[in-house]
């Protein structure tokens, strides 16, 4: 039964995903070319590094002749860049937020689609100067926790995993505030996050489960949040109005939603773009 469930999902995704691509203006005929090559340039949460790397090298590779060029900040960053005329062809942002600050702009075309999701860890410096052994542990006096700032899309979901938390088994309802007192630095990106506890400026920080990647779990500890103290991050893409290179960039979304792309976000960290409730 899963099985179907996530095969009719994910179709529905897909339909959905179709009817966003219909809705798209075609192609521009002044594709931008550098070198001889057409350049897809893609704006992406940073979070998104790693799994969008690893798809752009795929999509070169079956599209000879285009070259996909990355810009990868926090989703708040991006969404000014696109705000302030930046040239690019498509918009992946880590939450629903962003997305739609840049539609209310009048900056998209078509309709955003939702390819993945994210959920929440801590994680804590290799050494774990600290010593923290439970997530109890992020409000005790002394501790330095970083976050992202409230502008950004991980930091947003992290205060509302605070909340959350507070109102599990096992934590009282002043934790979130007693944890937010020890708060001592606030990035601008999931990556500077993960930067900050790695070098070991901070004892812990709330990060996406995909930022844990292989090598990093080299280097960092982490903390499993609750169910019920999780949060389910979001993440939607959208053509840019006026993208350079809009038959490209349609592809690339058409693909971002196939089982084969969606298996390489899932090996990365990422949840399907389907999930139960949607």
């Amino acid at each position: 039964m899963k099985g179907i469930f996530a095969g009719c999902a994910l179709l529905a995704v897909c339909l959905a995903w179709t009817q966003a691509a219909q809705a798209a203006p075609a192609p521009d005929r002044s594709a931008t070319t550098t070198g001889g090559k057409t350049t897809l340039t893609v704006l992406a949460a940073a979070s998104l590094s790693e799994a969008f790397q690893e798809l752009g090298r795929n999509f070169e590779s079956s599209h000879p002749g285009v070259e996909v060029v990355f810009n990868f900040a926090g989703s708040q960053q991006l969404a000014t860049q696109i705000e302030h005329g930046a040239a690019a062809d498509l918009y992946a942002a880590a939450d629903e937020r962003w997305m739609g600050y840049v539609k209310r702009h009048g900056l998209l075309e078509g309709v955003p689609s939702v390819f993945a999701r994210n959920s929440l860890v801590v994680i804590m410096p290799g050494s774990n100067p600290a010593r923290l052994d439970r997530l109890q542990d992020l409000a005790r006096k002394g501790v330095k926790l970083v976050l992202a700032a409230r502008a950004v899309p991980l930091g947003a979901y992290s205060r509302e995993s605070l909340r959350r938390i507070s109102s599990t088994a096992g934590f009282d309802s002043g934790f979130a505030d007693r944890a937010l007192k020890n708060l001592v630095s606030e990035e601008e990106s999931a990556k500077q996050v993960v930067a900050k506890v790695q070098l070991g400026e901070a004892d812990a920080g709330f990060v996406y489960r995909s930022d844990v990647t292989a090598s990093q779990a080299k280097r960092v500890k982490v903390l499993a949040i609750p169910e019920g103290g999780n949060v389910l991050a979001t993440y939607p893409v959208a053509l840019l109005k006026g993208a350079p290179n809009a038959g490209a960039a349609r592809e690339f979304l058409f693909l971002l939603l196939t089982p084969e792309w969606q298996r390489a976000l899932q090996a990365h960290g990422f949840l399907p773009a389907a999930t139960a409730g949607d």
